[in-house]
């Protein structure tokens, strides 16, 4: 009797992504089939089971599909612009010089606190709809931009409603220790414990997938972020860390001393630091946008990160400051262009090593059977076009759950 399979995706080339394959995991003249949402085969036609029957069969005309591309670091949610701030940078003005002044990630706060959670969905939609237009079927958002319980918990729930009403999966992350708000009159001390308080009350409301910290001299100490890092253990909630991005603090090796999901932009990060990533298995996510937009100059260690086979995600950061990107693929873009990563390099830090980075990595970032049928379908003749192009958009199609979303 045969198999009753929902979609078959067919005259296809895939780019499965998966662990062990070789490159990208290249099959031509291929299929995909996916039941209840799930993937059931994926690979050369001429293998296709034959006991397989099929409610829709959709042709491809040789196009290319991918995982679903992950944006696992977002700053989405949020209110207001810091337009003016760019044009101080451009003046000469430095991240730090701006942050002092009241600006930076302050300046954000204070419009945030301002929003409704209906202005903040509002706000936030075209900036995911862009991502989208990319093939994003999974996106991280942050909280951080409101620093009290009533704001972050604001920030959250609005992420949440995102998820609802856009076919996309969507990861929340509590970035209460983002920076000091103006009530703690610069008593980081104080701002921490009243991190701790909200953590419980937001995981218990289940708005959080995960904790988040900003470990820099102008944000928290390595001893801040680990009694905020010790409190999400208690709660059995993964950790990530902003680590050595302006300075050298120890991030990385702070993240990987909590085993951390992920240790993200790492531009000062020294070989100590990439060889306790390794031991800790922690993702190195790649933020090529904010070094671009701080005409940074000192690189991330990309070839110590190669040589102790750390895992690199890249991703958009996209915030109102120092990343306003909302283009996945021009993320991989600069990752190879600045960073000089390679295509595959680029194509396996938005889809295995993003999941990775979420904490999903068994469930979404590959073409495997058992996996979610987050796909995406391109209108290119080669994966390279996927980073070369600038501002090109090739997609074709995306399926979220089996469905075309």
């Amino acid at each position: 009797m045969a198999v009753a399979v929902d979609t078959l995706w067919t005259d296809v080339r895939l780019a499965t992504l998966a662990e062990g394959a070789a490159g990208l995991g290249r099959v031509d003249d291929a299929a995909l089939a996916a039941r209840d949402g799930r993937i059931v085969f994926a690979g050369p036609r001429r293998d296709l089971p034959t006991d397989l029957s099929y409610r829709e069969v959709v042709r491809c005309d040789g196009r290319w599909m991918t995982p679903g591309l992950i944006d696992c670091h977002t700053h989405l949610v949020h209110a207001g612009t810091r337009a003016g701030e760019f044009e101080a940078r451009l003046a000469g003005a430095t991240y730090a010089e701006i942050a002092a002044a009241g600006g930076g990630i302050a300046a954000t706060v204070r419009a945030t606190r301002a929003a409704s959670l209906d202005d903040l969905v509002a706000a936030s939609l075209p900036r995911l709809d862009r991502l989208i237009a990319d093939g994003v079927t999974t996106v991280e958002i942050k909280s951080g931009y409101g620093l009290d319980l009533a704001s972050e918990r604001r920030m959250l729930a609005a992420a949440r409603r995102l998820g609802r009403e856009r076919d996309v999966a969507v990861a929340t992350t509590f970035l209460g220790a983002h920076a000091l708000p103006p009530e703690a009159k610069g008593d980081a001390e104080a701002h921490i414990d009243a991190v701790l308080d909200m953590l419980p009350v937001l995981a218990g409301e289940g708005l959080v997938d995960g904790v988040d910290a900003f470990c820099e001299t102008i944000a928290f100490s390595p001893d801040q972020v680990a009694r905020v890092f010790a409190a999400a253990h208690d709660l059995n909630l993964p950790v990530k860390l902003h680590a050595d991005q302006l300075s050298n603090l120890g991030g990385a090796g702070l993240a990987a001393r909590f085993g951390a999901l992920s240790a993200d932009h790492l531009e000062w990060t020294d070989e100590a630091g990439v060889a306790a990533l390794a031991a800790a298995s922690t993702v190195a996510v790649l933020l090529p946008g904010a070094f671009h937009m701080l005409r940074e100059t000192k690189l991330p260690p990309i070839e110590r990160l190669r040589t102790h086979g750390v895992a690199m995600a890249v991703s958009t950061d996209c915030n109102p400051g120092t990343s306003p990107m909302t283009s996945l693929l021009l993320a991989m873009n600069f990752a190879a262009l600045r960073f000089g990563l390679t295509v595959a390099e680029c194509l396996l830090g938005v889809t295995r090593h993003a999941a990775r980075a979420l904490g999903r990595e068994r469930e979404i970032g590959t073409l495997e059977i058992g996996k979610a049928c987050d796909l995406a379908l391109w209108s290119i003749e080669t994966p390279a076009e996927l980073v070369e192009g600038l501002g090109a958009l090739p997609l074709h199609a995306r399926i979220r759950n089996g469905r075309r979303a």
